[in-house]
């Protein structure tokens, strides 16, 4: 054979692999690079306002002033990294603290003040990220006239929000399941909800906005929910594909089908391009694995195994990935403590649930799952606390990693005792991405890394690499 037709014969092998490469680039884009939120609250219905978000706030600064009025009472009772090391006597706590070196001489410290501060300016500034109107679980079963009377109220008040500023960033609506019983009244909700807000909008939403289906047995329900926003948007003017989807992963039947195949990639395909999340439902998986009260938590086995098929299934496909939530809520055992010994049992109740929802969502963290569940305002501080103590213990060491890491244009370094190779190099970028996403850290903070704006901004360890080895950008 000629070296001429020995290339035409391999030109024409790897013409067919043309096809199945976009669809595999279509369907595997990568991670997304929107913001996503840390958490999504949830909260009835019948008890949505306007003003939810600086109410929420409110409750979350006063429970922090109630309970953790300062950063090393907060850091003990959630657990942070080096706490129980912490001085107790005000007098020592002031000195450690007033040092100019606190970061490089007492770590431990710096992180709980870090870590305080941070939380605090975020409960002022933004408590909410998401926040989901339950027309499910925390609005229950009521008379139809009802529902659709609290469809309409909460509607007006999502119109009022959005006119007045305060909404959180990401919006939307919980609706009932779409099985046979609850298939009707979920779609007369979602039609009399949307419809209302656009009517006093002349056709506008808020801008990231949402509809969460619970309770999914079947990729038929996700594909008629689909069609049903398609209807609606039809219906009231609104672009195609304005609402977009998230998905409950709550029930054995939504991981698989009766012959035992994967159900999750049929159901992001059923979406039909409207599929931005899937959430994780702790307490109803659990139920549905006939696992008891007592052991319905985040970090039982069955959990851990379902996120991990989320995971594979949802992974550079464009989906966000949420755990669930802790339900023990912190708050205090008595309502109008009189003496010191109820005062003390109302800080050991909301300490101790403060410390498990620290360990769960620090938990959701290490395993991938950077969003989760929030059902009480007292949880959101520990929630942000535990994000940022998880990107901030380690923030040094990473950057010091990264940076010396690109230095070497991806040659394999040896740092300490941590061996980076190229992948390593990919996941400490994604480390600071996260860490910029959820408010950890800011923009010029990353500037120890070594990286301009414009690198971060490229996502990218490859392509940080090679705009360097062209002449590009050398941080």
């Amino acid at each position: 054979m000629s070296q001429l037709s020995a290339e035409s014969e391999a030109a024409s092998i790897l013409g067919r692999l043309a096809r199945p490469n976009a669809a595999s680039a279509a369907h595997w884009p990568g991670e997304p690079e929107a913001r996503q939120p840390t958490h999504t609250v949830y909260g009835g219905a019948q008890l949505f306002r306007h003003d939810i978000a600086a109410r929420i706030g409110k409750g979350a600064l006063a429970s922090l002033d109630a309970y953790g009025p300062d950063a090393v009472t907060f850091a003990r009772a959630l657990g942070l990294p080096g706490a129980d090391r912490l001085p107790t006597k005000r007098k020592d706590v002031k000195a450690l603290f007033a040092r100019d070196d606190l970061r490089e001489a007492a770590p431990d410290a710096w992180l709980a003040d870090a870590v305080y501060r941070r939380v605090r300016e975020k409960l002022e500034r933004e408590p909410v990220e998401d926040f989901r109107i339950d027309f499910e679980d925390g609005f229950g079963h009521r008379p139809d006239d009802e529902e659709d009377a609290v469809a309409i109220v909460a509607a007006e008040e999502l119109v009022r929000g959005m006119k007045a500023g305060g909404l959180p960033p990401f919006l939307g609506i919980r609706v009932k399941p779409l099985n046979e019983e609850m298939k009707r009244r979920s779609a007369r909700t979602l039609d009399l909800f949307l419809t209302a807000v656009t009517r006093k909008t002349g056709g506008a939403l808020p801008p990231w906005f949402a509809v969460t289906l619970p309770k999914i047995q079947n990729p038929e329900q996700v594909r008629a929910l689909a069609d049903l926003l398609s209807q609606l948007e039809r219906k009231l003017g609104l672009p195609d594909g304005a609402v977009r989807i998230e998905l409950m992963i709550e029930l054995t039947q939504t991981l698989f089908d009766p012959a035992g195949q994967l159900l999750l990639p049929r159901l992001l395909e059923a979406a039909n391009g409207r599929c931005v999340g899937a959430h994780f439902g702790t307490y109803d998986y659990t139920a549905s694995c006939s696992i008891t009260a007592a052991h319905q938590t985040m970090d039982h086995p069955a959990c851990r195994s379902a996120l991990s098929l989320m995971q594979i299934a949802y992974a550079n496909t464009g989906v966000f990935l949420s755990d669930g939530a802790t339900n023990v809520l912190p708050v205090p055992a008595h309502r109008e403590p009189s003496k010191k010994k109820h005062r003390e049992e109302n800080a050991a109740a909301v300490h101790g649930a403060w410390a498990l929802s620290y360990r769960h969502i620090t938990g959701s963290l290490a395993n991938g799952f950077y969003q989760g569940w929030d059902l009480h305002p007292a949880q959101l501080p520990v929630r942000y606390a535990a994000t940022y103590a998880f990107f901030l213990a380690g923030f040094d060491a990473a950057a010091a990693r990264l940076k010396n890491f690109i230095d070497k244009a991806a040659q394999a370094t040896l740092v300490g005792d941590v061996f980076d190779d190229a992948a390593t190099g990919q996941g400490l970028l994604n480390y600071f991405l996260r860490a910029l996403n959820s408010g950890a850290v800011s923009l010029d903070e990353l500037a120890v890394t070594g990286l301009t704006k414009e690198e971060i901004a490229t996502r990218s360890f490859k392509a940080i690499l090679d705009g360097r080895t062209r002449g590009g950008a050398t941080g």
